[in-house]
Order: structure tokens, then sequence, then C-alpha cells
């Protein structure tokens, strides 16, 4: 059941993400390729066993022993006698033990599973960030292709003006080189493009992939700003909620652990025959270990590991504070220099295409041409970068306050 409302929550909030992000496969593919990672499994495998430890706590390690003995016993002028004893025997929590263990089971489910959520939150992140590295690379791809198609036309000019003794033989080799330049960086940009589809298929090999990878689209700014995105980072965030179950669950230990400077007591029913069955009876037995150093020396490590969660909390505090900056600033940052990257690239690209048509018409020196078409294809590709980029840290800053994609919390530690 818990892992059907997870799924809910994922393909409800996962919709913002496949439309306003970056055209993901459907909401209910990459949710369940998110559970079906390993790392998940294994923080849910955790957070099962988390749960029997709760369960053993609560009913302690406290159990019935059986005893006895069977002798067959001699007197001198008397004759021999068999004899037996049994006892049944338990050991007692004193008052308020029972309640700190069951406190401390239940703080280690929540620790668990905040930390299962953090996992999950990890994973999610994960998916976004291959399926942007992928998309981003078919983009250079196409940014590759489109100048070997450019340069190939340049060429083809060249050649037609070597033939006709318009141009120099020179000029078609600058041509010929620029264009094999070109397919070698078509070459390389297909290759990786390659190498991202495989990471993001052998990650999720659940996830259906399409043939075609999707354009990179533009980057969106979430309706309700960064600023407010920046400040549910530090709310929303799962380290923090687990170090602060962890810290309350080592404070339980270490209060258990003072408790029982004082050993649990044993009571029992014992039962004897002796002298062939002459003497028989009945009794209570009761034992009580004698408390010393080590139960003190325990108490005193539980202390110390409570004071040490109680500065991982406040360690996470920190850490979530620079991830909601860090975020922040990325975002902003990078839809700033996306937007300067536009205006570079139709700049670019704008004089490419006056420099090939005024070449065709035999105004414009290839040098000129062959210099516009690297300043458009590196114009290009900056703003493909400046985009990924954009895209990747605005995702990241929603997936990091749970706007999009968010790892489930409802129910957590329940």
């Amino acid at each position: 059941m818990r892992n059907i409302l997870i799924l809910s929550t994922l393909l409800l909030s996962g919709a913002a993400l496949a439309k306003s992000a970056a055209d993901f496969p459907p909401d209910e593919a990459v949710a369940l390729a998110i559970e079906d990672h390993p790392q998940v499994q294994a923080a849910l495998a955790r957070a099962d066993a988390a749960r029997q430890n709760a369960r053993a706590l609560r009913v302690g390690a406290y159990e019935f022993t059986v005893s006895g003995s069977y002798d067959r016993r001699r007197i001198d002028r008397e004759g021999q006698y068999d004899e037996y004893d049994a006892a049944l025997e338990r050991p007692i929590r004193l008052p308020g033990k029972a309640s700190l263990d069951r406190k401390a089971g239940d703080f280690g489910i929540a620790a668990s599973d905040y930390r299962a959520a953090d996992v999950r939150h990890r994973i999610t992140l994960l998916v976004s960030d291959l399926w942007l590295d992928w998309l981003a690379a078919e983009a250079e791809v196409k940014i590759a292709e489109a100048a070997v198609s450019n340069l190939s036309s340049a060429l083809q000019g060249v050649e037609r003006q070597v033939a006709v003794q318009d141009a120099a033989v020179a000029d078609y080799d600058r041509a010929t080189a620029a264009r094999a330049t070109a397919q070698v960086e078509l070459a390389k940009g297909r290759a990786r493009a390659e190498i991202a589809k495989s990471r993001l298929a052998v990650q999720f090999p659940s996830l259906p992939l399409p043939v075609v990878a999707p354009d990179l689209p533009e980057p969106v700014l979430p309706a309700h700003g960064l600023e407010g995105l920046r400040d549910l980072v530090t709310v929303q965030n799962h380290e923090v909620h687990g170090a602060q179950a962890e810290a309350d669950r080592q404070s339980t230990l270490a209060a258990r652990a003072n408790k029982d400077r004082i050993p649990d007591p044993t009571i029992g029913l014992r039962l004897f025959s002796e002298r062939g069955g002459a003497e028989r009876g009945a009794g209570v037995v009761a034992s009580i270990p004698l408390g010393g150093r080590h139960r003190s020396a325990l108490a005193g490590q539980a202390e110390a590991e409570a004071r040490a969660a109680s500065a991982e909390l406040i360690a996470a505090r920190f850490t979530a504070h620079e991830t909601a900056t860090s975020d922040y600033v990325e975002a902003s940052n990078n839809w700033r220099a996306w937007q300067s990257s536009q205006t570079a690239r139709a700049s670019s690209e704008s004089a490419a295409n006056r420099l090939r048509q005024g070449h065709r018409l035999g105004g414009i020196d290839l040098t000129d041409l062959l210099f516009a078409e690297r300043q458009a294809q590196d114009a290009a590709r900056a703003e493909n970068a400046a985009r990924a980029a954009a895209l990747r840290s605005i995702a990241r800053l929603r997936i990091d306050a749970h706007d999009l994609w968010p790892s489930n919390h409802d129910g957590v530690g329940k």
C-alpha cells in the first residue's frame, strides 16, 4: 500500500516535469523505473528491516527459560533415590524501559523511511540528469549535422568555381578541410549521444526510450519563482528530517542505556522432588545481576552517540541551507546565461546566412565565410550547452523543493 501511495505522488507531480522540462517518457514508466532501481529497492529493504527491529524492541528480548536436572542419589543403609527439579523463568523489564524501547523503534522506522525517501530523491535527480544529458548530446549532433550540410554546400560552390578557374585550388583545400573537421565533430557528437543514451538505458532498464530523442526544449521559469523554491528546499530536505529522527532515536537509546544501569530481574517457578518423591515442593525463584562498570560504560557510549547524532543534525541543516542557496544561484545564473547565449546564437546565425548568400553571389571571400560558419557553430554549441545547464539546474531546484517529481514524504515514519 505504501508503494502505491509513493507511485501516486510521483505520477501526480511528474506531469509538470514532462510538460515543462524535457518531454520525459510517460509518468507511470518513469515512476516505476525509479522504484525498480536497485538503490531504491535496497533502501526500501532497509526500511523493512527497521520495522522488524521496532517489532523486536516492542516485544523485547524477554523469553521464558526452562531448566531442570535429574539425579540418582545413593545413601548408605537407605538405598538409592531418584531426584529431579525443574524451573520456568523469565526476565522482567523494569518500569519505563518498555516505553523507551517502543519509542526507539518508532524513531528508527522514521529515520529509515526518510533515508529511503532521500535515496528515491537522488535517483529522481539521476533520471533528470541522464535524460537531459541524452537530449543535449542529440541536440549537439543536429548542430554538427547542420554544420556539415552548410560546409558541404560551400565546398560544392568552390568546386564549381575551381572548375571555371574562378577560385584557387587552395580555396578548395580549405573548404575540404573545414568540412572534414565538421565531420569529425559530428562523429564525436554521435558517440557522445550514444553513450548518454546507453547510460540512461543501463541505469533504468525498465524505462522505455523513444527511438529518436525529443528536441531539447527551452527552459521555463517556475510559476511561483525561483526564490520560493529556494525556501522550500530547506523545509523539504529529507536528510534533515532523517537526521532529526536519528537524533531522537539515539537520545532515546541513551535514556534506555541509562535505565539499564539497574539490571532487569528474572523471576520464575521451581518444582522439585527429592528422596524418590518423599519430599516434594514448589517455590518461586528470583535473580538479578549486580550492575557494574560495564553497564556504566555502555550508558556513556550511548550518551556520546546521542551527542554525535545531535551534531550531525546541525550539519544536515547547514547542508540543506547550502543546497538551497546553491540551487538558487545556479538556476538564476544559468537562466541568464542561456538568455545571453540565445542572442549570440541568433546574431551569429544571421551573419552566417548573409555571408552564405554573399559567397554564392561571389561577393564574399571563402575565408570570411568559413570564419562565420565556425562562429555560428561555436555559438550554437554554446547556446545548446547553456540551455541544457539551465534546464538541469531549474529541474534540480524544483526536485529538491519537491515541486517536481517529489520523493514521497507523506506517511514517512508512520
